[in-house]
């Protein structure tokens, strides 16, 4: 069985920092180690290889020009002229991100890691011009490296985004010296409170902080108010609390709720709004794939429907 060749695939607009992050990952961390690597660079940015550093480092650079280009006849072209032991994809920002995770790559090679970079400067401007382009740059990414950051950056904002496209995502902020910013991230409210008392402009901020962070709040009394996911084919014993959340537009929005087990399910009304304190346990559900944040009801009382019926993740 041949050995597996693997590929790290660096995504991004241009000028977001896929160079410079290649660049610091092969001389900085020593990734190459000395083994026969190839970049495959698929647009010019402002910042530039150092083919001699390079060459020393035992890498070599081919060019991709178009995304016609860009074919499995191209790539295992490129396999057999440079035989490479690793591989670096810097992947074209304006290309279909579809294009790369479907092709079929040369024999041996595996995508073992997909990053992004993002100019956290120009991230909302991109999203409210170019939404679908920049939601398929991160969609399938592994790690998202927000660049160019400083103490005014709203990192929550930033990460609420990404962790809304995808919730898998690991998320690093550099600054602008290069340093990674690794300050915890301040939440709008206390979570030592006797009961964490959420608004509807913290409820997503919590949604998203408890499904990633669910340990913390483990035997927690949260109090909300919550549109009622309840039809007659959920199970006996189980309903779904939680409200609508958009993060840019109406295209966005998307029901976010936590599974709560209560005896006197069939007593709430589906799409009824409630006033719920309830205690949280960790425990595996398999809504969640894993361990997450079930709901224990304290109290449950009717609740008029908000004017405004949606939440919002920014």
């Amino acid at each position: 069985m041949a050995e597996e060749i693997p590929v790290y695939l660096f995504t991004g607009f241009m000028d977001s920092g896929k160079t410079s992050l290649i660049k610091d990952t092969i001389f900085e961390n020593d990734f190459a180690n000395g083994s026969k690597g190839l970049i495959i660079m698929c647009e010019d940015g402002d910042v530039e290889y150092d083919m001699d550093k390079l060459k020393a480092a035992n890498f070599q650079v081919a060019e991709i020009d178009s995304e016609d280009e860009f074919t499995e006849a191209k790539l295992n072209e490129l396999n057999l002229q440079y035989l490479p032991e690793q591989v670096f994809i810097e992947y074209n920002g304006t290309w279909g991100i579809d294009k790369i995770i479907e092709a079929k790559l040369p024999k041996g090679w595996v995508i073992v890691q997909s990053l992004a970079t993002v100019d956290s400067t120009t991230f909302d401007l991109y999203m409210n011009n170019m939404r679908a382009m920049m939601q398929e740059q991160v969609f399938a990414s592994d790690v998202v490296i927000f660049n160019r950051t400083d103490d005014d950056t709203d990192r929550g904002h930033l990460r609420r985004t990404i962790k809304n496209i995808n919730r898998k995502a690991q998320i690093v902020y550099e600054r602008k010296d290069g340093t990674i910013d690794e300050r915890p991230e301040e939440l709008p409210f206390d979570i030592n409170q006797d009961v964490i008392e959420l608004s509807d402009a913290d409820y997503a901020i919590w949604y998203m902080d408890a499904m990633e962070n669910y340990k913390k709040y483990d035997g927690k009394v949260v109090k909300f108010l919550a549109l009622v996911y309840n039809p007659d084919k959920l199970r006996k014993g189980v309903m779904v609390p939680g409200r609508f959340a958009m993060t840019c537009c109406i295209e966005d929005v998307t029901f976010i709720g936590f599974k709560c087990k209560y005896e006197d399910e069939s007593s709430i009304p589906h799409k009824s709004w409630i006033t719920i304190t309830a205690r949280v346990h960790v425990e595996f559900a398999r809504e969640y794939k894993g361990k997450g944040p079930v709901l224990y009801p304290i109290s449950i009382e009717p609740a008029e429907k908000p004017q405004d019926e949606l939440v919002y993740f920014s």
